[in-house]
């Protein structure tokens, strides 16, 4: 498809769904972690992905090494990656759906903070501080929220943490030749590197199998698919056809899905200040993301 100067209409459908996928993605994870340790699961997933994506370079003629120069950025990434989702997974085993999204997704906050001190070009606004001051306000409030015995203050600092990691890959991928890689190159790095990485680290989180359904296994295959390989590599089709500000923009309604389907699906219980903090959230993300 042509080059696009805005998000039409079947770039905000796709973004939605996208975001609507992302937000699926927490749910099964939640359910799948009752079938497999958290992070061994996230293992799992890094090599499931990571061998799909090898298949699908392969056929498409797109090399697997790194050029020399990009390699301690995709070695950095990688590491991260595998971070990220040691912190994740568990937070989702520890907290609620609802609770862990919010945290996660307010990733754009470290990612503008760190920008702001590392690169020249990327100053704060006052727009976009004003952004992150809302946002960063959603993000207190979700903290200090303990109304429910779903809480979890440990689970809640895993998702910050994760999205801090996030934020990381992010900085990384700019900062590094790895932005020079074509897409496929640099999630292939993340998810090779981390495999092994998660592997060894699930040895120390526990036994590797729980209570193992086909609903797990299922969950699992989804997230191989739907969100670890191809899931990722839509999204980067997106940011090639369409504004990566109006794309970032669309970041905000996975934490709104992701609310919406832990209550529906896991009756998960919402008190009025975690509604509030979502509001915080998605309306700092908002401003933070706007051109």
């Amino acid at each position: 498809m042509k080059r696009r100067t805005h998000i039409d209409l079947i770039g905000a459908v796709a973004l939605t769904a996208f975001a609507l996928n992302l937000a699926l993605n927490q749910v099964v994870v939640k359910v799948s972690n009752g079938g497999f340790q958290p992070v061994f699961m996230a293992a799992l997933r890094s090599v499931g992905a990571g061998m799909v994506l090898v298949i699908w370079m392969k056929a498409r003629g797109i090399p697997l090494r790194l050029p020399r120069a990009s390699v301690p950025g995709g070695v950095l990434a990688g590491t991260l990656f595998a971070v990220e989702f040691i912190l994740l997974f568990n937070a989702l085993d520890l907290t609620t759906v609802s609770r862990a999204s919010i945290l996660f997704y307010a990733m754009p906050i470290w990612l503008a903070l760190a920008s702001h001190v590392l690169l020249p070009g990327e100053r704060l606004s006052a727009k976009r501080l004003a952004g992150m001051a809302i946002a960063m306000g959603g993000v207190v409030l979700a903290l200090a929220d303990r109304s429910t015995g779903q809480a979890s203050l440990l689970g809640d600092l895993c998702a910050v943490g994760a999205g801090i990691c996030w934020a990381g890959i992010a900085l990384a991928v700019r900062v590094t030749p790895l932005s020079a890689a074509p897409a496929e190159q640099q999630l292939v790095w993340q998810l090779l590197i981390s495999a092994p990485l998660l592997l060894v680290a699930s040895l120390f989180f526990g036994d590797l199998i729980r209570d193992l359904q086909p609903i797990h296994i299922a969950g699992l295959i989804y997230q191989i698919i739907a969100i670890a390989s191809f899931g990722f590599l839509f999204w980067f089709w997106l940011l090639k056809i369409y504004p990566a500000s109006g794309v970032a923009s669309f970041s905000f309604l996975s934490p709104v899905f992701s609310v919406l389907l832990g209550w529906l699906i896991l009756g998960e219980q919402i008190g009025l200040s975690i509604w509030l903090a979502l509001g915080l959230v998605a309306a700092g993300l908002v401003l933070i993301n706007r051109p």
